[in-house]
Parts: C-alpha cells; sequence; structure tokens
C-alpha cells in the first residue's frame, strides 16, 4: 500500500452501525458487537437524531403511517396485486378505521373514474406536457374522442 493512509467518516460508521442493530437479518452476536463499539464511540443504538425532538419524531412517525395506508389503499385497486394481498390491504384498512368506498363501484364506473382522470389531467396546468401526451393517447387508445 502507498503512503496514503484511508480513513474512515465517524458518521458513516456510525450509522452503519446503527442500521446494524435495527436490521432484522442481522445476527444477535453482531448486533452485540455493533452496540459495543457504538458505546466505545460515545453513541447509542437511538436511530433518532439529537437534532430531532419529541415532536418531529411523533410527525414523521404519524406522516409515515399516513403514507403506509396509502400504499394499502392503492394496493387494493392496483390490477398486478393479488387477490390474497388486495383482502389483506382490505383488512388492515378497515383495522385502522378507513372506508373504501371505491370498492363497492363496479370494474365499469372505475374505468370511468380513470377516463374522467386523464381527462381532467389534459386540462391541468400543472401537469406537465409529457403527461399530457400520454393523457390523450390513453384516452384515444381507450376510443374517447371527446376531450371537453
Amino acid at each position: 500500500m502507498s503512503g496514503t493512509e484511508h480513513t474512515k467518516d465517524t458518521a458513516r460508521v456510525v450509522a452503519g452501525l446503527k442500521a446494524a442493530v435495527h436490521n432484522p437479518n442481522v445476527s444477535g452476536e453482531a448486533k452485540e458487537n455493533a452496540l459495543k463499539r457504538l458505546e466505545e464511540m460515545g453513541q447509542s443504538a437511538d436511530p433518532i437524531t439529537p437534532t430531532q425532538s419529541k415532536a418531529t419524531q411523533s410527525a414523521a412517525a404519524e406522516a409515515h403511517e399516513k403514507n403506509v395506508l396509502r400504499g394499502y389503499k392503492a394496493a387494493t385497486s392496483n390490477p398486478h396485486v393479488s387477490e390474497e394481498a388486495k383482502q389483506h390491504a382490505r383488512e388492515v384498512l378497515e383495522a385502522a378505521g378507513i372506508q373504501r368506498k371505491l370498492d363497492t363501484h363496479s370494474e365499469e364506473e372505475h374505468q370511468h373514474r380513470v377516463l374522467a382522470g386523464y381527462k381532467a389531467a389534459i386540462h391541468n396546468p400543472n401537469v406537465s406536457a409529457a403527461a399530457k401526451q400520454h393523457a390523450r393517447e390513453y384516452l384515444a387508445e381507450s376510443g374517447v374522442t371527446n376531450l371537453d
């Protein structure tokens, strides 16, 4: 090796050790070693940085939960999701107190809403030109000629 010495970024080492402690795929022995190294470095295994307040942590957890539930909502109408996964998503949403009124609509009603969404995108000034073009193509393929 040449005369240059490789140094590690302490912040990255700490982040890696914390990740190991919280990773369910890491062995117990490796977690213990990571905890010991963190302790030697004067760090805790808490993944929350010192600059985050309890209010920030709570808001972040709430935002994460909302995003997870949005994912379950999306899964219930995604044609690439299995029926078992859709059923699981419905159960999670029901347990969270969220009603899925769209589940009561027919496929025809769903398709009508999809087409309406594409029509709305064409007239929305916040939609990119590429997205508007995609909407026009989708509508043309679906046989829609009236874009008003």
